[in-house]
């Protein structure tokens, strides 16, 4: 459609130069606007997400690193900013979960999810490497470092891969989204969800 109208508006000017118009018209040809990143979100479904899920390979540290991450995407929705979560954001006595400065610059106190808890305590055992830094996310190659929010996101891209997954445009974002349809789908009104 966008193509059609554009050639349109083309024709019509060159008619208008040869004198065959005697105005130029093709502005009053409207070319639709199309948005790059305005297609359908990138969402999977629920069953998509636990056959990503089953692709991790917790037996080794990186992938009890990795369950943990995406659980705590999938489960909260959580934008890929690995590096800032703390062990201070864990609150283990009341099962909380602490997410700072957020896009909407406030903080956020969600509930810790069991299976959520399990990962992260797994992760904290039997994978997170020796540091001092009370960062949670940390690389497993040297050098040690904390998780980069580019990392954290070819690790989502690199389990929708594993799964055979179709999603467009892969990554963290995917995650994010299906976090947010489920609870679209459970009937959460869309401010609450937003907030």
């Amino acid at each position: 459609m966008i193509g059609l109208a554009s050639t349109s508006r083309v024709f019509l000017r060159y008619v208008h130069r040869e004198g065959l118009l005697q105005r130029d018209i093709s502005k009053l040809v409207e070319v639709p606007q199309h948005y790059r990143l305005a297609d359908i979100p990138r969402s999977i479904g629920w069953d998509s997400v636990q056959k990503m899920l089953d692709q991790v390979n917790r037996r080794t540290v990186v992938g009890r690193r990795d369950y943990a991450m995406l659980l705590l995407m999938i489960t909260y929705g959580l934008r890929p900013r690995g590096r800032d979560l703390t062990l201070d954001d864990l609150d283990w006595k009341r099962d909380r979960l602490h997410v700072r400065e957020r896009k909407a610059e406030h903080s956020t106190t969600y509930p810790l999810a069991p299976v959520v808890g399990e990962a992260i305590v797994d992760y904290l055992k039997n994978g997170r490497p020796e540091v001092a830094s009370r960062l949670l996310f940390w690389r497993h190659l040297a050098p040690r470092s904390p998780l980069t929010q580019p990392a954290v996101s070819a690790t989502a891209t690199r389990y929708l891969h594993r799964a055979d997954i179709p999603v467009s445009r892969p990554g963290s974002h995917t995650l994010r989204h299906a976090c947010v349809q489920r609870l679209v789908d459970s009937g959460f009104p869309l401010k609450t969800i937003g907030d």
